[in-house]
């Protein structure tokens, strides 16, 4: 039954999740709120939404580039590179972008008689990003069952896993990880050093993935 919306951004576990709830999904909703790499990683949602055959729509939050402090707003240069568990990487959080995101899609979701909430934040979120920790997703699921008259559901499958588990769910659908984008750099290719791209390297090693993206070096 398809009765659900994702938060589709267009990166290796969002993509993941489409693809292993795609018979429950009836809108992907990616958000460009001027980032580094929306325009790297948006196109790679819709793409995979058409071909699953599902409504993608991209939503402008513009305000959040005008009026947020973070560096993934802030151009490439600002991005700290190393690990992406390391204390640096403080600087890439956007103040409660994952609230924003899912208080509208909620509303999506209610207006359309959709009943879920589909985000794919993981335990590796979890060191540096306040709004993708296990207590901040409960928090969002009552406010959505409680703020609806469809009693609407934030669902968070991938909470308490690793990327390197997400990356073998996603081996087992045949996922080719290489349509998808991770750099925060936002670059003509990945640079391989950032955060982000040091966490893709390590997911598709563990999965056992031939890690195809083009990197920088």
């Amino acid at each position: 039954m398809k009765d659900s919306v994702i938060i589709v951004s267009g990166g290796m576990d969002s993509i993941t999740l489409l693809y292993d709830k795609k018979d429950e999904i009836a809108l992907g909703i990616s958000f460009d709120y001027g980032s580094n790499h929306n325009s790297k990683e948006i196109p790679y949602a819709k793409m995979h939404c058409e071909r699953l055959g599902i409504k993608h729509i991209t939503i402008n939050l513009d305000f959040i580039h005008q009026y947020f402090k973070s560096s993934l707003l802030e151009g490439g240069n600002a991005i700290p590179e190393g690990h992406y568990a390391a204390d640096n990487m403080k600087s890439t959080v956007v103040p409660f972008r994952n609230g924003i995101m899912l208080s509208i899609a909620v509303g999506i979701a209610e207006s359309h008689k959709l009943k879920n909430v589909l985000i794919a934040n993981h335990a590796g979120d979890h060191t540096i990003y306040p709004d993708c920790r296990p207590e901040f997703i409960s928090a969002m699921d009552k406010a959505a069952s409680n703020g609806t008259y469809v009693n609407a559901r934030v669902v968070a499958p991938y909470t308490n896993i690793t990327k390197g588990e997400i990356a073998k769910i996603g081996k087992k659908l045949g996922i080719d990880y290489a349509e998808t984008w991770s750099c925060y750099k936002g670059g003509e290719k990945h640079c391989g050093k950032c955060g982000t791209c040091v966490e893709r390297k390590e997911a598709l090693a563990e999965a056992g993935i031939i890690d195809t993206t083009e990197y920088e070096d």
